[in-house]
């Protein structure tokens, strides 16, 4: 069965880069019939919060992302340690004792004498006795896995077929020296326990992919399928880094962006199919091919959200908005004639307060200086109410003939002055509304 995972860390909210890696992955177990798990990399136990679990599972369910299951790191450690331990039992992992200091020096040390910045594997010399003298002067030291340095290669989903050297890489550390498994040997574990079989990530992972490939063959695991996704930058080429913060998904959800929009766009971003608005995710995910996306930085732009959020909603019946629309103020009996006047000229369900304000209350006039004596003749003519279908174009009638203006100089003017807009809906169906919202005081 087709197994993919999706594994943040609860250290904050999750944004539109955590979705695109999350989302890949919940299209290919959802297309094949298979099983999506959640999976929360908590091995940290001074960064991670309870809150941040609690907003990632509600991101996920906002978008509709469910999981088979649920599962925590921080419930499995005794199942790293005995893998830590099988791994030295095969001579495959040992423990060092270089500070940060000393091993920057030897990272620069390398480079000046042109060699890659590899770890020289000093701590492979050290004996027992000086093990212990140094964990007595220093506390436990960190571990690494004892990579074959041969070439580690993979057919990368996205990147095609891969090939790196395991002799230009560091040994990597997976255990820290005060104890705390790190990602890469809990990740293995876990990945080889719950069978995962394709795992979509950044492309800034392959390094760690090649690392972990080797781990996992160790540990006697099943190699999944792994595809590395092109990194997001802004709509410049900018990097993203900076402005992550303000693209949370609780951020973009308080803003009114609709989830089938947000997936539709993420779902085709940075691959040769053309982006379209789909209303359900089967949709999203009979078209979703992995293969189609490609290796260069993808732009995100947050202002292509909206007018597919726009287009979603313009095209929703009333019951679909019925509760955004009470929660907005306008009775029931109005609420059919508030959908069909308005439903084209919203952004997001956010706008129905300011136009049901405008019904409700009545806009501040936008009168230029040169329309003020012609708005003024204008609002002696329009009549007292109640206002219908026909109160607009016969107003206007009335308008032209008293005035001789005529087509934008007569129509624009009066909608600025009964709404304070330059645009908005047709003011024949929009007269009623402001009619009946008189008669009600």
């Amino acid at each position: 069965m087709t197994t993919t995972r999706f594994a943040p860390s609860p250290t904050g909210y999750i944004h539109v880069g955590n979705l695109r890696t999350a989302l890949m992955n919940y299209l290919i177990a959802r297309k094949a019939g298979g099983e999506f798990i959640l999976r929360i990399d908590d091995t940290d136990p001074e960064r991670s919060k309870q809150e941040y679990v609690d907003g990632i599972q509600q991101d996920l369910e906002w978008l509709g992302l469910t999981w088979g299951r649920m599962e925590r790191q921080s419930d499995r450690l005794e199942r790293y340690e005995d893998a830590a331990q099988t791994l030295r039992d095969m001579g495959r992992f040992y423990e060092c004792f270089e500070s940060p200091t000393e091993l920057d020096l030897k990272r620069k040390k390398q480079l000046n004498m042109g060699n890659p910045p590899v770890y020289d594997r000093s701590a492979l010399a050290l004996s027992e006795d000086e093990k212990t003298n140094l964990r007595a002067e220093r506390g436990n030291g960190h571990w690494r896995f004892k990579l074959d340095q041969t070439r580690i290669e993979w057919d990368d989903g996205i990147l095609g077929h891969r090939s790196i050297d395991a002799a230009s890489v560091s040994d990597p550390v997976l255990i820290r020296g005060d104890g705390q498994f790190l990602y890469t040997l809990a990740s293995v574990c876990d990945d080889i326990d719950y069978g995962i079989t394709n795992v979509v990530r950044g492309s800034d992972h392959v390094t760690n992919t090649a690392t972990q490939i080797q781990i996992i063959e160790a540990l006697g695991g099943s190699v999944p399928g792994f595809a590395h996704h092109s990194l997001l930058t802004g709509p410049q080429g900018e990097a993203l880094s900076k402005r992550l913060g303000t693209l949370a998904l609780r951020d973009l959800r308080e803003a009114g962006v609709e989830p089938m929009a947000l997936l539709s766009l993420m779902a085709r971003l940075g691959s040769s199919d053309p982006i379209e608005l789909r209303g359900a995710m089967d949709a999203i995910a009979d078209g979703f091919e992995i293969t189609h996306f490609g290796a260069a930085p993808t732009k995100f732009d947050v202002a292509d959200l909206y007018p597919l959020t726009a287009k979603l909603l313009h095209d929703l019946p009333l019951e679909d908005v019925a509760q955004d629309v009470a929660d907005a103020g306008v009775p029931g009996d109005l609420a059919a004639r508030f959908w069909d006047v308005t439903k084209a000229n919203i952004t997001t369900r956010k706008d129905f307060k300011g136009w049901w304000d405008l019904f409700a209350n009545g806009a501040e006039p936008d009168i230029d200086a040169e329309d003020r004596e012609f708005i003024a003749q204008a609002m002696t003519l329009l009549p007292d109410g109640p206002f219908d279908d026909d109160t607009w174009g016969k107003w206007t009638a009335d308008v032209k003939a008293a005035t001789g203006r005529k087509g934008r100089g007569l129509f624009m003017p009066l909608r600025k002055a009964l709404t304070g807009q330059s645009h908005g809906p047709d003011m024949s169906s929009l007269m009623p509304l402001l009619q009946v919202i008189k008669a009600r005081g």
